[in-house]
């Protein structure tokens, strides 16, 4: 399956606000699968164990595994909101927890939803979104006069310049979208008249900031 882009959390963040003395507190964080997921859950709910409520959603493998839970909210009025914000934002490979400590004055079905939702977009906010781009991981080995200008060319071609090794030669490793491997070869082919290759050491994702 070819590998394909996607937005997800840059990190792990925690936001809050009080809606009629409840107090929602909203956590997030990337997550690599469900195990990790249902870690978080799990130790989120340990932390806040005296809140009356932890709703929680999470959403996986590019949207292909989706799950959420009320914990005790009337149906549909929180862990949907929660999945809803995720689902609206494009997000995958996340999970969300909001906590609410209830303050005594119910919210109604309306309220809880507009509460919940609001709680998991701050944190959403709090941790920014990232998109996840597809890169080869690579290195060029050179000698001095060429690593002049090796260097150069990986950054005109939106790659980023990991290690640097100099010894006899100089080999420059980095990471580069995948899509420009081909692109950041030919340049340098035609620069070192043939000499110098591209090895591809292995694929993975990239992040980039989106806001």
């Amino acid at each position: 399956m070819s590998m394909q882009e996607y937005l997800t959390v840059s990190k792990a963040a925690v936001d809050e606000f009080t809606e009629k003395r409840s107090r929602f507190i909203g956590a997030i964080q990337p997550v690599t699968g469900e195990e990790e997921a249902q870690a978080f859950i799990r130790a989120r709910s340990k932390e806040m164990w005296d809140a009356k409520h932890n709703v929680y959603a999470y959403v996986l493998s590019g949207g292909g595994v989706c799950r959420f839970s009320d914990d005790g909210e009337p149906q549909g009025t929180a862990g949907i909101p929660v999945l809803d914000v995720l689902r609206k934002e494009g997000l995958t490979d996340c999970a969300v927890v909001v906590t609410r400590y209830f303050g005594g004055i119910l919210l109604g079905g309306g309220g809880l939803v507009r509460a919940y939702s609001h709680a998991a977009k701050l944190a959403v906010d709090a941790a920014g979104i990232v998109r996840m781009c597809p890169c080869v991981s690579a290195h060029v080995t050179c000698d001095y006069t060429q690593y002049g200008y090796v260097p150069s060319l990986i950054a005109a071609q939106e790659g980023t310049v990991t290690d640097t090794t100099f010894a006899d030669t100089v080999t420059v490793s980095f990471s580069l979208p995948i899509e420009k491997k081909g692109a950041l070869q030919a340049e340098l082919t035609e620069r070192s008249a043939g000499r110098l290759i591209v090895v591809e050491d292995g694929v993975g994702y990239a992040a980039k900031p989106i806001k």
